[in-house]
């Protein structure tokens, strides 16, 4: 009889290794799991595939007016397969790990692709561009809270705010939220695997937030904002009281707002909004729009975008980078790269298949930009919001915007917007129900100047920007 492994030989062996805390599958489950399907997939006759397998959980607790008002627990498990016949492609996803649903999936798949026209550019990423290893980023600090320790958390961000003013009338609510989530990502090439060139890894991250709303004033007069803190580790983020106050002051602050005369002016957005300009420049060059030809920057390679003081970085390394990642969605290695120097577009955002269609290479961003920083060769280290307002002079500050009103094909900007009203560098009054409108072309240009209070809110960070001129639109 053969003999028996011991219980420390087992829990050695892939799939037995105890999975990370939060978590009910390991990595070595995980890898079982894709080498079953790659093994089917190579078996029906595929020649290349890609398969990840992974898992989330949470919690996430909210509070209004001092009450619970929900308690959320979500788990959720997902292999997805991706199969390759020459050039034609299929791909499914089951939430059932069993064998059988897995093979069922695979043949899914595969069925797919053989009734799938042949696409020339489709397949893996080339072997020259494949990560074979990376960086540790310190992506993964689980936060073992329990439901009522998240609620103490709500509630005490929630009574900060309330405490924070009288007119501090009511609130929409404080929430806490703790994600943790893992994956394991696989190639085959040619029926083979595990060899250089050829993709595989994995890693868990995790992402911890709290927020609140609360509302100042009466009746018609009512004003709300909203604050909150979202790191990769429970350690790093602001205290509850700290975002509560801060989030009451913000809606303070709109109390007895006004419209302002339709006219055209200098417009300073605050810095999380500024945040979503530089997303409007990572949509318009990235690869799906440029060969469709569906932005205002087709061929801006090369081309001056920006005025000569703009530059934009991107790293993918930054250790609990809200957009770090040692490789992309397809397994592609990331670099540090320029993306904007002196104004001039330095590289798009691409992945294989947009790559091929463009007759370039993957830049390494299927799945997205990371980490990108736009900053400006005038900024000072004293360039606060007060000196940016001061560079403002007479003009709008935009806090909040309302709608979606870019259309990235022509560029042109329309948004609902409040804020407040500044002249001579000082704010005047608070004020709302305005449009913004202009052009993103003529925006980008008009970049007068960029703040040094960056907000370290997500995977794209600027400080405030004023554009030199913008239409108001207004009473």
């Amino acid at each position: 009889m053969p003999t028996q492994p011991s219980p420390k030989a087992r829990s050695q062996r892939p799939g037995h290794e105890p999975a990370l805390p939060g978590f009910q599958y390991s990595r070595g489950q995980f890898e079982e799991l894709a080498d079953l399907a790659l093994k089917h997939a190579r078996k029906l006759g595929a020649t290349d595939g890609g398969v990840e397998v992974s898992e989330g959980a949470g919690l996430s607790v909210s509070v209004r007016k001092g009450a619970l008002e929900n308690v959320e627990r979500n788990r959720d498990k997902s292999l997805g397969i991706t199969v390759y016949l020459g050039q034609r492609r299929g791909n499914a996803s089951t939430s059932d790990f069993s064998p059988a649903a897995i093979r069922q999936t695979v043949q899914a798949a595969y069925d797919i692709a053989r009734f799938t026209a042949e696409d020339p550019v489709a397949g893996l990423p080339d072997e020259q561009d494949v990560a074979n290893d990376g960086p540790d980023l310190d992506l993964f600090h689980p936060w073992p809270i329990l439901a009522e320790q998240a609620m103490d958390i709500a509630l005490r961000c929630e009574a900060a705010a309330m405490a924070t003013s009288k007119k501090i009338t009511n609130s929409e609510g404080a929430g806490v939220s703790a994600q943790q989530s893992h994956f394991f990502s696989e190639h085959m090439r040619g029926g083979e695997r595990g060899r250089a060139g050829i993709f595989r890894g994995g890693y868990a991250s995790s992402r911890h937030s709290f927020s609140v709303a609360p509302i100042a004033g009466k009746g018609a007069r009512m004003q709300r904002d909203y604050w909150y803190s979202s790191m990769r580790s429970p350690d790093d983020l602001a205290s509850p009281e700290a975002v509560g106050r801060y989030a009451a002051e913000r809606a303070l602050s709109r109390l007895n707002a006004r419209k302002v005369p339709t006219t055209q002016c200098p417009v300073l957005f605050e810095s999380p909004l500024a945040a979503g300009l530089l997303g409007a420049f990572v949509q318009a060059v990235s690869g799906g729009a440029l060969y469709r030809k569906t932005t205002f920057l087709v061929d801006s390679l090369g081309r001056q975008v920006f005025p000569q003081h703009i530059d934009i970085q991107e790293d993918p390394f930054i250790l609990r980078g809200k957009g770090s990642s040692p490789f992309d969605d397809e397994g592609v290695k990331t670099v540090p790269r320029t993306v904007v120097s002196a104004g001039c577009v330095k590289g798009y955002f691409l992945s294989t298949y947009s790559a091929r269609k463009l007759g370039m290479r993957t830049t390494g961003n299927s799945g997205g930009s990371h980490n990108l920083l736009l900053t400006s060769r005038l900024t000072r280290p004293e360039d606060d919001l007060d000196a940016m307002l001061k560079k403002l002079g007479t003009g709008l500050f935009v806090t909040e915007l309302m709608g979606q009103g870019v259309n990235y094909v022509t560029g042109d900007y329309s948004r609902g917007a409040a804020g407040f009203w500044v002249e001579n560098g000082q704010i005047a009054f608070p004020v709302q129900e305005v449009t913004i409108a202009g052009n993103l072309n003529e925006m980008f240009k008009g970049m007068a100047a960029v703040g040094a209070d960056v907000y370290g809110f997500g995977a794209k960070n600027v400080g405030s920007i004023l554009i030199d001129r913008m239409k108001v639109a207004g009473s």
